[in-house]
């Protein structure tokens, strides 16, 4: 999934107020399954309860503001991309692992694929991490990737480090020094609830995201970040508040795109294309 250009560039303040009003109404509607989409008094409700002013929300006369049409429209969007989007591409364990096996077979992968962390009878590969690995290499076009980077990601200058990220990533291409891309992946096929792990992994994608928006910013290097996230219990039916504040993240710029189940497949070879493209062809300024 890409950010809907129409919330791409936003104001922090923007995102203050989807945060402030969706931390005070709740990201869902308790006990019906449903995304919530705030009316305009709703949110001014939210603003009260906080001790928050309501006029950059509405006048005097009750109109509402410019910002509280466009706080509508993204709330609306947020619920309607979820629902119609997000939903029906993530996926159990024997779906993933279908996707897993026929490309194992189709394409004869010489890349890791690591195995779960699990234990006993859920000990198995973790297929959403194979299925990434296998259409890097199987995309890369003989270029090479870290798949499980064991250090820090660093930019340089000169031979020198102009930034080093805090958290190691889960990969980078062609590797965690000067990469083009670097990626996060979130599977939880067999946790039973969403626990604060699961939830430290969406704030923790945020840190580098901030990081990598700082160097983007300030030396003008953009290193493409992206998050892949999968498991339709742990993410839909346990965690669709975090799901809310994924889309938020994305739109914040924090990341390029966010890939979510099946969509890996269908959007990866079209990404990786692009990385090769610019490991052939660099542009602008040299990080050497």
């Amino acid at each position: 999934m890409k950010p809907d250009p129409r919330f791409v560039g936003r104001p922090k303040h923007f995102w203050a107020n989807i945060r402030s009003i969706s931390q005070e109404i709740g990201y869902t509607v308790r006990g019906r399954g449903l995304i919530r989409v705030p009316s305009l008094a709703e949110m001014q409700s939210a603003m009260r309860k906080l001790g928050l002013g309501t006029s950059h929300l509405a006048g005097p006369d009750g109109a509402p503001s410019d910002l509280a049409n466009s706080l509508c429209d993204y709330f609306q969007y947020r619920a309607n991309a979820l629902n119609t989007f997000v939903e029906p591409r993530l996926m159990n364990a024997d779906e993933a692992k279908a996707i897993f096996e026929k490309l194992r077979d189709e394409l004869e992968p010489k890349c890791p694929l690591p195995m779960n962390k699990q234990k006993g009878e859920k000990k198995a590969p973790a297929y959403f991490t194979c299925i990434i690995n296998m259409l890097v290499e199987a995309n890369a076009h003989g270029q090479s990737c870290d798949y499980d980077p064991r250090k820090l990601t660093t930019v340089t200058i000169d031979g020198a480090p102009l930034r080093t990220m805090a958290r190691r990533i889960d990969g980078a291409f062609p590797g965690p020094v000067n990469p083009i891309a670097v990626w996060e992946i979130k599977e939880y096929y067999y946790t039973t609830t969403f626990g604060s792990r699961v939830a430290d992994a969406v704030y923790e994608t945020l840190l580098d995201g901030m990081e990598l928006e700082e160097l983007r910013q300030n030396e003008h290097v953009h290193v493409k970040h992206y998050l892949m996230v999968d498991a339709h219990y742990t993410w839909w039916d346990c965690g669709r508040s975090y799901l809310c504040r994924i889309l938020d993240m994305l739109h914040m710029g924090y990341v390029d795109e966010v890939l979510f189940g099946r969509e890996v497949p269908e959007r990866m070879p079209y990404l990786i294309k692009e990385w090769v493209e610019l490991a052939e062809n660099p542009p602008g300024r040299s990080h050497t």
